[in-house]
């Protein structure tokens, strides 16, 4: 039956949804419309660990969320490497959890900084530092079971971690003593170093830049 006022009948109006049904089904897990045109893409498929290698047997997909195992992780890359990027991300810690995002070989922090045996780290070692290289401005991550937002841009040397909308780490290498080499770096497979706790992360996507 024909609705009067707009001349669309029940059967356009499934037809349509279901259209609408299909086309959010192919959009990838976590990335919505604006920013696929953007230029973000799904590097994490909800399902699998396609398109990742290392440690695979420390890490599996469970309902949409890439687990790193309690008593399991490890080193977990991307195939695909990246120069200059824009990486988002969600990531939920137990109490006490470690973890790491590889950028270019080196490690950002993930970290349950409030947990006692956490208590006497260096200020580099807390989440978002670039570790044992830039200390990260703390208190800005959620609570142990709350899931966090994150953003890691890297363009040439200058390295900028966003956690929750605040910014903690915003740093050119090239001014930091010591990391001569670390500056230089250009290009890596992103990726997670476990630590032996239960980690998980959500809607991971990526833009080159």
């Amino acid at each position: 039956m024909a609705n009067r006022r707009s001349g669309i009948t029940r059967r356009d109006f499934l037809q349509k949804t279901a259209v609408v049904a299909a086309a959010a089904a192919l959009m990838p897990p976590g990335l919505s419309k604006e920013e696929a045109a953007q230029g973000f893409v799904s590097i994490f498929d909800g399902r699998s660990l396609r398109g990742w290698k290392g440690s695979t047997d420390g890490y599996v997909a469970e309902n949409g969320v890439l687990v790193c195992k309690p008593k399991g992780g490890g080193n977990l890359f991307t195939v695909k490497a990246y120069g200059d990027f824009v990486f988002r991300f969600e990531f939920k810690l137990e109490p006490g959890g470690n973890n790491g995002v590889s950028v270019r070989g080196h490690e950002i922090q993930i970290l349950d900084d409030d947990a006692p045996k956490h208590a006497n780290l260096k200020p580099c070692q807390y989440h978002g530092s670039i570790y044992c290289c830039v200390p990260a401005k703390r208190g800005h991550t959620k609570p142990p079971g709350q899931w966090n937002t994150e953003e890691i841009r890297c363009q040439g040397s200058h390295w900028r971690v966003t956690v929750n909308d605040v910014v903690i780490v915003d740093v050119d290498l090239t001014t930091v003593p010591g990391q001569e080499a670390l500056a230089k770096r250009t290009r890596g497979p992103l990726g997670f170093r476990g630590h032996g706790t239960r980690v998980e992360f959500r809607n991971l996507r990526v833009k080159e830049l």
